[in-house]
């Protein structure tokens, strides 16, 4: 026990919950993962840290990293942690919990999932830093206002609801709010949001939004939203990003064939069976009118490869994506693949080391590539893709590396 050298030994407050976890695997050596759940997983972790048990909170870490817990119930997890366990540069199991809940879209985190305390944690941890982050800025100040809003009344939160549109409802319409509006309490809706203001960065939003949808509402200081629109003039092409982060992607452990084995900090996807073909897809979820790009480099190939995207909905990754209605892939034999059916001649056959640039307009629902420096035409049969994908490729690949910094998304509405 981390007090055994105290002449008192005093235990802190530990729940049943957690020592029965403890018990579990003091007696029989081992713990099932269905005896871990969203209720009782924190207070397991906290009791295996004070006893000292570091097997059983390696098995704890894993079971958050690699099951549905985390996947499903990241935000409560997060807001519990927060509560019950000291800050920490050093604390491994909430900055897993952080870099969890940083891959998925604010806009799909009901209000009341994820804490006042818990949020701008992640905010702090993910401010002007090198991670993974899934939400564009505008989505972080909608988050963070209705939120705060909430907190002062309900009143004042269903006005906020009513006009802080989501961006995919900004760019579908030409809705804008009346620079008239009045917002019940708004002066205590800016109290609340000024302990988690600090930690958006405005300039990664776009100007129409800000002079449409955020500045109206009277709850960001004025000089604040001056000197964002003072940088956005004296910068070209100060629109180009709207989210926060690094944007690259990683393998998804959650999502790929079981013959694939994801390495190198979820960047390298290696097969087990060559003869065997899989799919995996990235963590990262694209979507709204942007244009997304990214790069992959093919090491070393086995028979044949593919890349191209994918969607969540009805998609196996036991199986290859080209003859799936949701893969949309190209392989390595320069012809292209969807629900089976072939698209021939799209490029020249290509191998190890090859580099392949994927190029997905969200706008128009198309995808093209540039393979070994030479950028090809969309895809025509490719013309009307899901509102939603994620970049896939087919796992008969032996070494298939993403590099940091390689997704670009850039806006179609440009000022």
């Amino acid at each position: 026990m981390k007090e055994s050298y105290e002449n008192q030994i005093s235990f802190p407050k530990i729940n049943s919950a957690g020592m029965e976890i403890v018990l579990e695997y003091t007696y029989t050596g081992s713990i099932n993962e269905e005896s871990l759940t969203r209720d009782n997983i924190i207070e397991a972790l906290y009791a295996a840290d004070f006893f000292q048990l570091p097997e059983l909170q390696d098995f704890i870490m894993k079971t958050i990293k690699n099951s549905n817990l985390a996947k499903n119930y990241s935000p409560e997890l997060l807001s519990k942690a927060v509560e019950t366990r000291s800050l920490s540069e050093n604390d491994t199991f909430i900055h897993l919990l952080v870099e969890i809940v940083a891959t998925i879209p604010l806009n799909t985190i009901e209000f009341n999932r994820l804490s006042i305390a818990a949020f701008q944690y992640l905010l702090f941890c993910t401010h002007e830093k090198e991670i993974q982050f899934a939400t564009p800025e505008y989505e972080v100040f909608r988050y963070c206002a209705i939120l705060a809003a909430k907190q002062v009344s309900n009143n004042a939160y269903e006005t906020l609801m009513k006009w802080l549109p989501t961006l995919e409802q900004i760019e579908n319409s030409a809705h804008k709010i009346d620079n008239m509006i009045f917002i019940t309490d708004h002066q205590k809706v800016a109290k609340e949001l000024k302990s988690l203001i600090k930690f958006i960065d405005f300039r990664l939003i776009k100007t129409h939004i800000l002079a449409n949808f955020i500045e109206p509402l009277g709850i960001v200081p004025t000089e604040l939203i001056l000197s964002v629109y003072r940088h956005k003039a004296l910068l070209n092409n100060s629109d180009l990003n709207d989210a926060r982060g690094i944007p690259f992607y990683r393998w998804d452990e959650l999502a790929h064939g079981s013959k694939l084995i994801i390495e190198d900090n979820e960047k390298v996807v290696r097969v087990l069976d060559q003869f065997n073909s899989q799919s995996v897809r990235a963590r990262m979820i694209l979507e709204n009118k942007n244009i997304f790009e990214w790069d992959v480099i093919v090491e070393k190939s086995c028979n044949y490869i593919w890349v191209g995207v994918c969607s969540s909905e009805n998609f196996s990754y036991e199986s290859w994506a080209g003859k799936q209605p949701t893969g949309w892939v190209l392989g390595s034999s320069g012809n292209c693949y969807n629900s089976d059916k072939r698209s021939s001649g799209y490029c020249p056959s290509f191998g190890d080391g090859t580099e392949i640039t994927v190029h997905l307009n969200m706008n128009k629902r198309t995808c093209a590539f540039t393979v070994n420096g030479t950028k090809y035409p969309e895809v025509s049969e490719w013309n009307n893709l899901p509102s939603k994908l994620y970049p896939g490729n087919d796992g008969n690949v032996m070494y298939l590396r993403s590099y940091t910094g390689l997704i670009k998304e850039e806006s179609l509405n440009k000022e």
